[in-house]
């Protein structure tokens, strides 16, 4: 097995809305914003090469949306999912699986593009399964007005249009072998069963940590997104993941972070808090 991060660009979203109820004074010390209180986000992935499978954990928000969408996202840097695939000497069409730990634009917009003539839509990975689960694909296609605006019907119902949809099976909170080897943690507070992948690589387990901790910034406990639909819930879930990463010693990989691809937690008297931050090499040494 070999795991590639790839960068799919940045984005600027409001500070205030990415840490709830903490008080500027307290996030700005670690995610500084911009005379519009916007702070930059990372969109990452991560490629799973195994053999003849060639696994993408969510993949961006693409590039369909009209200018006025990106406007509000403020798009920068030169990265992007076509470009990290083509570094490793990789296309859309070698991606067997599509593994989107939920369905929020900004993780799996890159899904779905235009056809040649933009008069319809159509998956960008035209060879691949794309895998959510039944609970959260009900949720998304379903969506409450608080999750609306983040649930785009162009992004999700082309993935079932094009026969090309399959689901994770849940079983509990956590459920082995869950895809293709990997263990499952389903998490429930941000939205309704995001998918967070543990995944057994060279002798150390990594976690895709999606949007249960978007950033180095985000392990105090209370520092839960403005976002997520059930907050309490997600206190819950962060303590018992973090918990769980501290004394496993887990190398969680942030799809948010916009500095820091990975990080390692330890127990102080605080509580859980930072123990190392670094790119995916400086875990892994490639």
């Amino acid at each position: 097995m070999k795991i590639y991060p790839i960068n799919n660009g940045n984005f600027k979203l409001d500070g205030g809305a990415m840490f709830g109820v903490v008080p500027k004074s307290l996030w700005s010390r670690t995610n500084p914003a911009d005379e519009n209180n916007m702070c930059s986000w990372a969109m990452r992935s991560i490629l799973i090469e195994d053999g003849d499978s060639l696994t993408l954990v969510d993949c961006g928000m693409g590039d369909k949306q009209s200018e006025k969408f990106f406007g509000y996202y403020y798009l920068h840097g030169d990265d992007s999912l076509d470009k990290g695939l083509q570094q490793l000497d990789f296309h859309r069409d070698d991606i067997t699986d599509v593994f989107l730990t939920h369905l929020h634009f900004d993780h799996c917009g890159g899904a779905i593009e235009y056809n040649d003539d933009r008069t319809m839509m159509r998956p960008a990975f035209r060879n691949a399964r794309f895998w959510s689960n039944e609970k959260h694909w009900e949720w998304a296609i379903m969506p409450n007005a608080r999750e609306k605006a983040s649930f785009l019907k162009e992004n999700i119902l082309p993935i079932q249009e094009s026969g090309q949809l399959n689901f994770v099976e849940r079983m509990g909170d956590e459920t082995h072998n869950a895809f293709k080897g990997m263990d499952v943690f389903f998490a429930d507070g941000h939205t309704e069963s995001q998918m967070i992948p543990i995944i057994n690589y060279k002798g150390k387990k990594l976690v895709f940590m999606a949007d249960l901790l978007p950033s180095t910034g985000h392990i105090p406990l209370p520092y839960v997104m403005g976002y997520d639909t059930r907050p309490l819930l997600t206190l819950s879930e962060k303590e018992k993941f973090l918990n769980r990463a501290a004394d496993e010693e887990l190398i969680l990989f942030l799809e948010h972070d916009a500095v820091n691809q990975c990080c390692t937690v330890q127990h102080t008297e605080k509580g859980v808090r930072l123990k190392d931050a670094g790119s995916f090499a400086d875990f892994f040494g490639e």
